[in-house]
């Protein structure tokens, strides 16, 4: 589980280079938070999501493109380090990807793909700086819960737009512009061509 590292000194960016590469870490308001990679069931979600949103909006393939939809981008935002699960950018905003390791840009959405592991800090520690930072748009995938959360982000903080769940066909701001298949985020894949099963 996503916990906090046992220091009495605010954690710095070291202290997360430090992290085994097999762990997650996150740097929040000066507290270190490390955390298994994703289970299977997450990390099949969070793929499934990426290759739906990518050839419409990344690459313009049935849909507008306009769009970097990049997976477990490292964020430096202020003086916080995170990483969603998947992130995506307006081309007008960030017309070249950055030299750097990590993107100093917010970006205008963000996913995070939430686990028994993950979603209390995912909601408590990052929304807000997500909101901070000038984020217009967040969804939280739930693979377990079979659920997918769409939050905007108004002057009063962040609005919960739109609840779908299990295999419910849905347009979901910003990427509203297709149908996105939430059945193809939790179900196995299609069996091969020819197949009896």
């Amino acid at each position: 589980m996503g916990h906090p590292a046992e220091k009495l000194h605010p954690a710095t960016y070291a202290d997360l280079e430090a992290v085994p590469p097999h762990q997650v870490a996150e740097l929040i308001q000066g507290t270190l938070y490390v955390f298994p990679r994703p289970a299977p069931r997450h990390a099949s979600a969070h793929s499934s999501l990426g290759m739906q949103l990518g050839p419409p909006f990344r690459f313009g393939d049935g849909g507008p493109g306009g769009w970097w939809i990049l997976d477990e981008p490292e964020l430096h935002l202020g003086g916080d380090t995170l990483v969603p699960d998947l992130a995506g950018w307006r081309v007008e905003r960030m017309p070249e990807l950055p030299e750097t390791p990590y993107f100093p840009l917010a970006p205008d959405w963000v996913c995070e793909v939430a686990s028994p592991s993950t979603a209390a800090i995912d909601r408590a520690k990052k929304m807000p700086v997500y909101a901070r930072e000038g984020v217009q748009h967040l969804w939280i995938v739930d693979p377990i819960e079979r659920l997918l959360e769409v939050f905007a982000l108004t002057p009063e903080g962040w609005l919960l737009r739109g609840v779908h769940h299990d295999d419910a066909k849905v347009r979901a701001v910003p990427f509203d512009a297709i149908e996105l298949d939430l059945s193809k985020l939790w179900n196995k894949p299609a069996p091969p061509a020819g197949s009896s099963t």
